[in-house]
């Protein structure tokens, strides 16, 4: 398992893609039309998660305003920010930033599980993806699909098929059912031709709805 850090591409990639193009007529398509463009995973674990608070029922040109704001309060770079220093900040100087009082309810949370050692990021390599997402929905704030994001982004877990993200559902509509509307047990039903790399397909579904990738 390629270990995830600053810009690091998964070492499977590759593989998934010739395994997908031969498995799915789809992916056949899709794939060769993104070229080189690849998954990368950056930040760390609690930058991330926080990045996903932030950013919730938010655009996200409102999301990177308020982010920069509260990173600046947290006098670390904003790719690192540390669970310590944002305990520290007074909940007036948060609300100063652009945060909710419910946001900051949450990344107060986050930061006191992780200084707490309530979620075990070293033993996360070896841990399956749905024991890790039942540690992060423990966290207020953190619902299955951020966690999801977070096994796809962040620790870059190959098979993961969040059937709660609408893109994923729109994707396949449009790729596989001529634009139907498409029900959560069709859409599992397609990513069965998928797997072992569901996480590599849903990217590339993602991918030919809006050609930028999105980070996380």
């Amino acid at each position: 398992m390629a270990r995830a850090s600053a810009g690091v591409t998964p070492e499977y990639w590759d593989e998934a893609c010739r395994h997908l193009v031969k498995r799915d007529r789809v992916m056949k398509k899709l794939i060769p039309q993104f070229g080189e463009a690849r998954l990368q995973s950056k930040g760390d674990a609690f930058t991330t998660l926080a990045r996903s608070v932030v950013g919730q029922q938010i655009s996200v040109k409102a999301a990177q305003a308020v982010w920069n704001r509260f990173a600046a309060l947290t006098d670390g770079p904003s790719s690192k920010i540390q669970p310590a220093a944002v305990l520290g900040l007074a909940v007036e100087t948060l609300r100063a930033a652009g945060l909710s009082a419910r946001k900051i309810e949450y990344l107060r949370d986050l930061a006191q599980n992780f200084e707490a050692g309530n979620v075990h990021v070293r033993q996360w390599q070896q841990m399956d993806d749905e024991a890790i997402i039942e540690e992060l929905v423990a966290i207020r704030g953190i619902g299955r699909w951020t966690a999801e994001m977070f096994l796809i982004f962040h620790l870059m877990r190959p098979n993961v098929m969040p059937l709660d993200d609408l893109g994923l559902l729109k994707g396949i509509s449009e790729n596989y059912f001529s634009g139907e509307p498409v029900s959560r047990a069709e859409a599992r039903e397609v990513g069965e031709a998928w797997a072992p790399y569901r996480s590599v397909a849903t990217w590339y579904i993602w991918r030919s709805l809006d050609p930028l990738p999105v980070d996380y």
